[in-house]
């Protein structure tokens, strides 16, 4: 897959990726609220020949080629997609998340018979939730202490809470 926006390009993951990867997986601020933590330069190229393999995994880059955020969409039952997207914090506050989210939304509703698009986020999260509400999805629920990623030093899970949102075909604009 290749979209080209007015400031972006969409397209999957290389396996050449990896140094552009680290620049943003290795910051605690882009991973805080991710089921990971930060990346090593080698966990970084590890992880960019995975995505290479994975089109679920759609890398964003500027016109000069640099990766700099991925989108996940991935397709689930009923027609139903599910949106993440995790972002270089050099390039935050830019509008890149919108513009490369919404050119993938309107690609997959458009072109892949998508009947609703899903997603998920922390509610401290509010970058993502704000994001999400921008791109005209609806909050549907709160989910409380419904997962947790990691645990304490007892042992004990660090429960999470998660805000859903969904949009459906006929919402799209």
């Amino acid at each position: 897959m290749y979209i080209e926006t007015e400031r972006l390009i969409i397209r999957y993951f290389e396996e050449n990726d990896g140094s552009d990867l680290y620049d943003y997986l290795s910051k605690e601020e882009v991973v805080q609220f991710e089921p990971y933590k930060t990346y090593t330069y080698e966990m970084a190229v590890a992880e960019a020949k995975k995505r290479a393999a994975n089109h679920d995994f759609h890398a964003v880059c500027l016109k000069t080629g640099k990766v700099i955020g991925n989108v996940w969409l991935s397709k689930g039952d009923f027609d139903t997609w599910e949106l993440g997207y995790v972002f270089n914090s050099d390039y935050w506050r830019n509008g890149y998340a919108y513009e490369s989210s919404r050119a993938l939304l309107s690609y997959v509703f458009e072109n892949c018979n998508a009947r609703r698009i899903v997603a998920n986020c922390n509610p401290l999260n509010s970058g993502s939730w704000k994001l999400l509400e921008r791109l005209g999805f609806r909050r549907e629920g709160t989910l409380l202490k419904n997962v947790y990623f990691f645990k304490d030093e007892a042992n004990n899970p660090i429960w999470l809470d998660t805000y859903e949102y969904g949009i459906l075909k006929e919402e799209w604009s």
